[in-house]
């Protein structure tokens, strides 16, 4: 039963990724275009992560790690982003 949910995550994960991608192909701003991979990326490589420590409960240190890595990267990353937006690319 958990290797089948492992899986179902595994592959919800992988289902987030091509998602972010479809926005990609709009014609909205780039910055919706960034939030809106960056979301799905982020859901989905957690989603994965959280599949592979049900599916291998002895890694449980690194896959925290990774989790938490995750988090924080994409965070700080929207942030810049938005930053960088918001001066228009100007000194400040």
């Amino acid at each position: 039963m958990i290797d089948i949910f492992s899986y179902g995550l595994m592959v919800l994960g992988v289902i987030f990724w091509f998602w972010g991608t479809l926005p990609l192909l709009g014609h909205r701003s780039v910055l919706f275009k960034l939030h809106s991979l960056s979301v799905a990326d982020t859901l989905g490589s957690m989603s994965i992560v959280v599949g592979l420590l049900l599916k291998i409960p002895s890694e449980w240190p690194l896959l925290v790690l990774a989790l938490i890595c995750l988090a924080i990267w994409n965070t700080v990353l929207g942030y810049v982003l938005a930053y960088c937006s918001s001066t228009g690319g100007e000194d400040a």
